[in-house]
């Protein structure tokens, strides 16, 4: 799902693992920081009991100093997969995310989008999300 997309497919390598194994690690050890990962029966009409992943989303809890030592999350790595779009588990993932960051005491939710991807930024302000900020970022 990380390289579904046009952008995805210029920056991801889904053929080798080992980098997102080593993130996996680092993620799991990290009490900050909270994997959702949504799943579906492989075979909705059998009986196998496999899965397979639809959707996911990694939320970072970040404590801080401004806004009166206010701690705030950071929606990240948002992802449905194709055949699954459109079917409410977006919007579900989200409010996962907001719901867990009040339950971490959290007082900011945010996420960044894109700037090419206008149809996430407005399935992020019908849940209510502002763009009040201009990003940025440096490769390094």
């Amino acid at each position: 799902m990380l390289a579904d997309d046009a952008l995805g497919a210029r920056r991801e390598t889904p053929d080798e693992l080992g980098p997102y194994e080593r993130a996996f690690t680092r993620i799991d050890g990290d009490p900050h920081q909270h994997l959702m990962v949504a799943e579906l029966p492989a075979d909705p009409d059998g009986d196998d009991a496999a899965v397979r992943t639809v959707g996911t989303l990694h939320l970072t809890i970040i404590p801080g100093l401004s806004r009166q030592g206010a701690t705030r999350s950071l929606i990240e790595a948002v992802r449905v997969h194709a055949d699954a779009r459109g079917t409410g588990l977006g919007t579900r993932l989200v409010e996962w995310a907001v719901e867990e960051s009040r339950r971490q005491g959290c007082s900011l939710v945010q996420l960044t989008s894109d700037v090419t991807r206008v149809d996430a930024h407005r399935f992020y302000e019908r849940l209510g999300f502002e763009a009040s900020h201009l990003g940025f970022k440096m490769a390094l």
